[in-house]
């Protein structure tokens, strides 16, 4: 089956990237995403902030990908994250994402260096002009540094069409309701763990929540509740669900996250790369705890 814009919405988690002896263990990565397919994902992120993709060359980017569309096989659509520290890095993996065979691009908003919004402006449309795929718009202040304004998205996307929409991983809901008031067909996304439900109850196609690569099938069910306007259902699953969003942040992410995928046997070890390193003696214990008291085991195993 062909695809189409559409399709990009639901569950669609930002994936980890598993280390071996500091190296990107690619066969641990495919159980992984194969565990979060079969789990109910309606897509996967590959290089999202989850994976620690500045840490990661170039080449080790498109490996992923590569990886990601070869194991998915069709299944679910693969979004490669593509932005880089400069114009020609992120498009030279976004011209590799494509000619992988990715389905969709999320872009990261040119970060560090502040740029004016007409820069930001002019540097979507230049990527656009140079792959026929779709893209999503990674907006992320906390992280990037910079803000764009919601008519800069609807200016952007009359211009480059294939803009397409955005991961918004702000607490800022009213951009939201903006932006689609602008853009009607605006696919969002929500980044923010604890504000999935939250963002799709005012209109977001779906969420990419680095949560769900502990508990796909929980939270593909929160995102078809919400699809389908059973809100109770949704508001139950956000509620079981809200501590594990919250824990993704005890620490910088990913990290409690790679330490819960390994306690609970997805993932063979707790590796990173420098910068980056595993919890605190502390945020391990409260890590613990919350598999003990939530019963996270006996969830993944019923489901």
């Amino acid at each position: 089956m062909a695809f189409t814009v559409t399709a990009l919405k639901g569950s669609i988690p930002p994936l980890v990237t598993p280390f071996r002896d500091g190296e990107v263990d690619l066969p641990a990565f495919q159980a992984l995403l194969e565990t979060v397919v079969a789990g109910g994902s309606h897509g996967v992120v590959v290089n999202g902030t989850t994976a620690e993709p500045t840490t990661l060359t170039l080449a080790e980017r498109t490996d992923m990908v590569k990886c990601a569309v070869d194991k998915t096989a069709g299944r679910v659509p693969v979004v490669a994250a593509t932005g880089g520290t400069s114009f020609k890095d992120t498009l030279q993996l976004t011209r590799e994402a494509t000619a992988a065979g990715a389905d969709a691009l999320l872009v990261l908003t040119p970060y560090f260096i502040k740029p004016p919004v007409r820069g930001m402006i002019q540097y979507f449309k230049a990527l656009a002009s140079e792959t026929p795929l779709p893209i999503l718009i990674y907006h992320i202040p906390g992280r990037s540094g910079v803000t764009m304004p919601a008519a800069a998205f609807a200016e952007l996307s009359a211009a480059a069409p294939s803009v397409v929409g955005c991961k918004h991983a702000s607490t800022d809901l009213a951009f939201v309701t903006e932006l689609l008031a602008l853009m009607p067909d605006c696919r969002i996304f929500a980044g923010l763990e604890d504000l999935s439900f939250p963002m799709m109850a005012v209109g977001a196609v779906g969420m990419m929540n680095a949560a769900a690569n502990v508990l796909p099938q929980r939270i593909a069910a929160l995102a078809e509740a919400a699809m389908a306007g059973d809100m109770a259902r949704a508001s139950s699953l956000h509620r079981e669900l809200f501590k594990l969003n919250q824990a993704i942040f005890w620490d910088t992410n990913p990290v409690p996250l790679k330490y819960l995928l390994k306690q609970m046997n997805l993932l063979p070890r707790n590796e990173h790369r420098l910068p980056m390193c595993g919890p605190t003696a502390e945020v391990a214990r409260r890590l613990d705890q919350l598999l003990e008291e939530s019963s996270l085991l006996e969830i993944q195993r019923s489901t």
